[in-house]
């Protein structure tokens, strides 16, 4: 009688394996006709699909593992990028501070405020008109129907605008926040430029400028004083300075006030200065005196032949509300290098001269012209 023996996977031990990929073997003894068994190994392959899906899921997790990791790279690049950009602009606008502060030219400050506004918009076309001023930037022919141009004005602390910056885009664009910023930031600066520059130059002016006269004071007239005696060094050439005194001024303040005076001393000024030539400096030192610079001289005659010309302005009588003042002056001269070689020893000389002719006039008792003549009512 034969015998045979067979070994059984359980079925679900053999679903089990199926599921995992895992080749289970079932083992079988059969019965040979000699007594003898031959064992066979019963090999079970996995499916197409239990194959092909793991390697998708693996697949598709790198995939996406590298679009994360380049959409992380891009947007990092674009970031360092706009920082970049950001950080350039702040380095020119900071430039441009600098240069307000320093108090460069007006026209080359605006141009770089123009400049950096196109810089921020990518090299959109970008300038700025001033009113009654020029206008500086990059100008495109605006009869191009294929542009968009934005305005900005500029303002002013006045409440009237300075003028306006203005930026030129394709047709086909739209507008953004980023051009109404640069623009904002180049109105700002634009009028932190012009009224720097405009203050500037009104300190400038009553630094250099005598308030009540509207001509140059001691402070300017001695710095030219300075430049005109190294000009004469370098040429070896001469130049006078003419010291006037107004007589009897004090008699005008106290008759009529410091208003009458205020006003004598105005068309004193106004005379004088429409009797010096060209290139001829008129000043106030101060009170009643006045002191004139006078280039381009060939000799002391040239000097006394304006210092006549200045005694003319007095020969009119200078007519006021209710009074009338008849005024003269006394004028000393003094020539560089004869008199002296520097800003304080020709100062002191045309002074002494001056008092000299003061004191001859004087000494003479020559009767003044009539000096003062008013309405007694109105005194």
């Amino acid at each position: 009688m034969l015998g045979w023996s067979c070994s059984i996977v359980p079925a679900a031990a053999a679903q089990v394996g199926l599921r995992h990929g895992v080749v289970r073997a079932t083992n079988l003894a059969a019965a040979s006709p000699h007594g003898g068994f031959d064992n066979f190994a019963a090999l079970v392959q996995p499916s197409w699909l239990d194959v092909h899906i793991p390697t998708f899921l693996v697949g598709l997790l790198i995939f996406v593992v590298l679009a994360v990791g380049a959409r992380i790279w891009f947007v990092e690049r674009r970031v360092r990028r706009q920082i970049a950009g950001l950080a350039y602009v702040e380095q020119r606008r900071g430039k441009i501070l600098e240069d307000i502060n320093n108090s460069r030219p007006l026209a080359e400050i605006l141009e770089r405020v123009t400049e950096l506004v196109s810089v921020r918009l990518n090299g959109a076309a970008c300038w700025c008109q001033i009113v009654d001023g020029a206008r500086l930037g990059n100008y495109p022919d605006l009869s191009d129907a294929s542009l968009r141009v934005m305005e900005r004005p500029i303002p002013s602390r006045s409440g009237h605008a300075h003028g306006s910056i203005f930026a030129a885009f394709d047709s086909y664009t739209r507008p953004t926040s980023v051009e109404l910023d640069a623009l904002a930031m180049g109105a700002s600066l634009a009028t932190l430029a012009i009224e720097t520059s405009r203050l500037y130059s009104d300190l400038v002016h009553r630094s250099e400028f005598d308030l009540l006269t509207d001509i140059q004071n001691r402070f300017s007239l001695e710095k030219q004083l300075e430049n005109q005696i190294h000009a004469a060094r370098q040429s070896a050439g001469i130049f006078g300075l003419l010291y006037i005194d107004l007589n009897e001024f004090k008699q005008v303040n106290d008759l009529y006030g410091h208003h009458a005076g205020d006003l004598y001393l105005q068309e004193v000024a106004v005379r004088m200065k429409r009797q010096l030539r060209p290139g001829d400096t008129l000043a106030r030192l101060g009170g009643d005196e006045f002191a004139v610079l006078v280039p381009n001289i060939h000799n002391r005659m040239d000097a006394e032949e304006i210092a006549m010309r200045l005694e003319c302005c007095f020969e009119q009588p200078f007519p006021g509300d209710g009074f009338v003042v008849r005024g003269s002056a006394s004028i000393g001269i003094a020539l560089y290098p004869e008199d002296g070689t520097t800003k304080d020893s020709l100062l002191s000389m045309a002074d002494g001269a001056m008092y000299s002719v003061k004191q001859a006039r004087q000494r003479r008792r020559e009767p003044e012209p009539e000096t003062l003549r008013g309405n007694p009512a109105s005194r």
